[in-house]
């Protein structure tokens, strides 16, 4: 199993501190190695709460949660930012390139904690193979100012792949694009999925993206609910 949440409650305490706002209740969900998950819902649900509590962005109030049989709730900041580094790829709405950085350099920077040189050795060359496959092999000297904003998405996708995590979670990765080149990031995702056998978690209000995953879930009210399964 790549990712467990057993009984996880997340709540806040209201602005004016009156009161405590539950955002998720008991949720519990199994995620096992190279599987595709959806997560469907209206806004305000939770959903990107659920996401950074699966990604060690956020911790629980309560409850559990396991990536490869680690108990999260027992590592510290630091040993889990390491984690994340190494074993678990993001990729968001706005796709968060530097706009100072090439493509390259751009998909380079999550290895630069773990002491690798920019631009030499296998990690260069599976970065520049990756953009290579998302079709963007001619531009990996252009910076995000001349991309589209589908290739700054494409981009981000493989900055997201480049520590070959085994996790890779999404939250909102077609939101700010057209229809036609959300298409093409939908098929990205999925064929990434597949041929890397990595772990694919989609947070998204797209039923198109959502119908492409395995399983799909509606998270509504705090709770998490299975819809339908392939």
């Amino acid at each position: 199993m790549l990712l467990e949440l057993e009984h996880v409650t997340k709540q806040y305490e209201a602005p004016d501190g009156s009161a405590k706002v539950r955002v998720l209740r008991d949720v519990s969900i199994q995620v096992r190695q190279g599987e595709s998950i959806a997560v469907i819902g209206p806004s305000g649900s939770g959903k990107s709460t659920l996401l950074n509590i699966m990604g060690t962005l956020d911790r629980p109030s309560s409850g559990t949660v396991r990536l490869k049989g680690c108990d999260l709730s027992d590592l510290s900041e630091r040993e889990l930012s390491k984690l994340r580094s190494r074993d678990i790829g993001f990729v968001f709405q706005l796709h968060h390139l530097l706009p100072q950085c090439t493509v390259l350099e751009n998909v380079l920077l999550p290895t630069l904690p773990a002491g690798d040189v920019q631009g030499s050795g296998s990690v260069a060359q599976r970065a520049e193979s990756l953009l290579r496959r998302v079709g963007l092999g001619s531009h990996l000297q252009h910076r995000p100012g001349q991309l589209s904003g589908g290739e700054c998405q494409r981009a981000a996708v493989v900055r997201a792949l480049i520590n070959s995590p085994e996790l890779l979670l999404a939250d909102e990765p077609t939101g700010s694009l057209d229809r036609a080149t959300s298409e093409i990031l939908a098929e990205l995702l999925v064929e990434i999925n597949r041929e890397e056998r990595v772990g694919l978690i989609v947070v998204t209000h797209s039923m198109e993206l959502a119908s492409r995953m395995e399983r799909l879930f509606l998270l509504q009210d705090g709770m998490l609910n299975t819809l339908e399964s392939k």
